[in-house]
């Protein structure tokens, strides 16, 4: 909130080009900071994440009467929630599949054939 905070004292009036270059510079970094190693799931945690999101889209003056939902699509943004999902499953693979230098066995345990219906 600090930082959506700087940014409205410092630029009166933002287009969506210039949001967008000054959101996805300072403030959605410190959102997504170790989020897949944090993985809030609290719902207190991931309404304060969102809730900066939500605050943030309303420094663009021809979106702030609109709903939310609508904000992010006019601007081509994602919840936070659905990037923390998006992220999770990246790094998921990437565990699977040998890209990371970490012994999957300590996250996963992979399935039988039998799926334990016996």
């Amino acid at each position: 909130m600090r930082t959506l905070g700087i940014i409205k004292r410092h630029f009166r009036r933002l287009d969506k080009q210039d949001f967008l270059l000054l959101y996805k510079t300072y403030v959605r970094p410190q959102l997504e900071y170790c989020i897949q190693a944090w993985s809030p799931y609290l719902i207190k945690d991931v309404k304060c994440l969102e809730g900066v999101q939500r605050r943030a889209t309303k420094l663009v003056q021809e979106l702030k009467e609109k709903r939310y939902e609508d904000r992010l699509k006019c601007l081509g943004l994602t919840t936070i929630q659905l990037r923390r999902e998006r992220g999770d499953l990246i790094e998921t693979y990437k565990l699977l599949t040998g890209k990371e230098r970490v012994e999957f066995g300590q996250f996963f345990k992979l399935a039988t054939a039998d799926h334990g219906l016996r």
